[in-house]
């Protein structure tokens, strides 16, 4: 019995290397594409700058816990951002971004409808939004980020 041995050349080998590092770079490539597909923006502009006004917004944000609000924000049948506030004199006002910076960012303007709900002027396409919302009651506010879809 002769088995023929074919032997490993400096062409196989040259071979591999293509194929292995050749499948790396498509697998890069296809993966840059894909993050820079999805993404549509930055968090911060600055991280140092943010990293400055941290403690301040940690404040902010134990002053409005202790205001003690519930502002629950919802969507309507129709797509119009409904926030349930706990009284009247309320004012809202905010903005709806798209979460990936596809479509351009809607002013929202609020309405007050039956008693202790005050609905957005316009309705939001269809897809996920960030609203963010500043509830105001004299002076003092509370600022609301919600995801809606």
């Amino acid at each position: 019995m002769n088995i023929a041995h074919t032997r490993f050349t400096g062409r196989h080998m040259v071979a591999v290397m293509v194929g292995f590092f050749g499948i790396v770079v498509a697998v890069n490539i296809h993966m840059a594409r894909l993050a820079s597909g999805t993404f549509g923006g930055t968090v911060v502009e600055n991280s140092y700058v943010a990293s400055q006004k941290f403690n301040r917004w940690l404040a902010d944000a134990r002053a409005q816990d202790q205001l003690g609000w519930a502002t629950p924000v919802s969507l309507d049948a129709g797509r119009h951002v409904v926030v349930t506030v706990p009284g009247t004199g309320f004012t809202v006002s905010g903005s709806a971004h798209h979460p990936l910076g596809r479509a351009p960012d809607i002013a929202l303007a609020f309405r007050s409808d039956a008693g202790d709900r005050l609905v957005a002027t316009t309705a939001l396409p269809a897809g996920r939004w960030q609203v963010r919302l500043t509830i105001r009651h004299g002076a003092n506010q509370k600022r609301v980020a919600e995801v809606l879809a």
